[in-house]
């Protein structure tokens, strides 16, 4: 591939919108989960699993137990994907609300009793 097409589907790459919003991982024996919001739903939760197969996850509880009980122990899934705004075609910061939405998610669940990993990392 020459450097011309290469620099080409980079940029593609750059400007095509990722889809973005919430996921967590959950372990199955005792339901507790880490929660994530994220602009790069499939990037982010990609390196998050590379992070826990080679035990570099920042979060120290969540990595020891899937050292522990491996991967088929856990459940890596999305919660929910954040629309891009249609009558702002332009905005690229979403910050704000992917934070609410992961707010959101986590009164939820904790309301139906679910325990969350600690925020403390590594």
């Amino acid at each position: 591939m020459d450097k011309a097409r290469k620099r080409e589907l980079q940029q593609e790459y750059a400007n095509t919108k990722q889809p973005m919003g919430v996921f967590l991982v959950r372990c199955k024996s005792n339901n507790k989960c880490h929660i994530q919001a994220t602009p790069d739903l499939k990037g982010v939760m990609n390196g998050t699993y590379v992070r826990l197969s080679n035990g570099r996850h920042p979060n120290r509880e969540l990595r020891k137990e899937w050292n522990e009980l491996g991967e088929e122990g856990f459940v890596i899934e999305i919660l929910e994907q954040l629309p891009y705004d249609e009558k702002d075609p332009e905005k690229k910061d979403y910050s704000q609300e992917l934070a609410l939405l992961q707010s959101l998610w986590e009164e939820k669940l904790a309301g139906e009793g679910q325990a969350f990993y600690m925020k403390r990392l590594t």
